[in-house]
């Protein structure tokens, strides 16, 4: 029987790499976003390539949505938990409580009600992973990224509580934290729209990581064996020494 592989946040970026790199090792995937274009566009991509995948509009902070949802599988032994996102980068200060809110909503309780509404489906299984993509912003803070360092915070505080209540379950539960990741979207939906700040995160930096270099540390984690539990891996560019520490080309 074919596994199954649950990816949220799979219309693009991280996500959509992780779901071709899963579906390319033999899983089911099932794609999970809230933008039914590209879900569906993905999918059919992979189907043509000759795998298994379907797509499933969600918001993952929806709970009667991922209670509907978790209902509809007949079976999940792999959950990423890849959802997520920054909004701004004000400071504690100055920041929008509302900015705030939605990146809890989104990091922290999106994994939640993933992780609830699938965990009976996989201890079922017998051989369930749950994987929560961080952020390295989980585990130092920086100036500017107070409401994201805080979500991301408490995604790897569901990820370390959740594997040791789990201790005696047939369930992983695994982490990966990245660093600097130049996607199409991340930084320009952080910095509200704007382009030109967006690309000046990057600016100089020599090949800061891609969503296709983080995929393929998620795939590695889940496909060691079962007895095999990545707890964290931190992944950053060579560039990237810490948050604060980035080597620019002609800085």
């Amino acid at each position: 029987m074919t596994a199954t592989a649950v990816v949220t946040g799979a219309s693009s970026g991280i996500g959509a790499a992780t779901a071709r790199g899963l579906a390319a090792e033999g899983y089911e995937v099932v794609l999970v976003a809230r933008r039914e274009d590209r879900v569906e566009a993905l999918a059919e991509e992979l189907v043509k390539d000759g795998h298994r995948a379907r797509a499933h509009v969600l918001d993952v902070t929806d709970r009667a949505a991922v209670d509907a949802f978790a209902e509809s599988l007949d079976s999940c032994d792999v959950l990423v938990n890849n959802a997520g996102g920054a909004i701004g980068t004000e400071t504690v200060a100055t920041a929008d409580p509302a900015d705030w809110r939605t990146m809890y909503e989104v990091n922290v309780l999106g994994v939640l009600n993933m992780t609830q509404a699938l965990l009976p489906r996989l201890i079922a299984g017998g051989d369930g992973t749950i994987l929560v993509v961080s952020s390295v912003a989980g585990h130092v803070a920086y100036e500017g990224g107070g409401g994201y360092v805080a979500a991301k915070h408490g995604a790897h505080t569901i990820a370390a509580t959740l594997r040791l209540e789990l201790c005696g379950e047939p369930v992983r539960v695994l982490e990966v934290a990245p660093g600097m990741v130049r996607t199409e979207e991340f930084s320009l939906n952080r910095l509200r729209g704007d382009a030109d700040k967006a690309d000046a995160v990057y600016e100089g930096v020599p090949d800061p990581l891609t969503a296709e270099d983080v995929a393929d540390t998620i795939v590695w984690a889940v496909t060691r064996p079962p007895h095999v539990n990545i707890d964290l891996m931190v992944v950053r560019p060579r560039a990237q020494a810490a948050q604060h520490k980035v080597h620019r080309v002609g800085k």
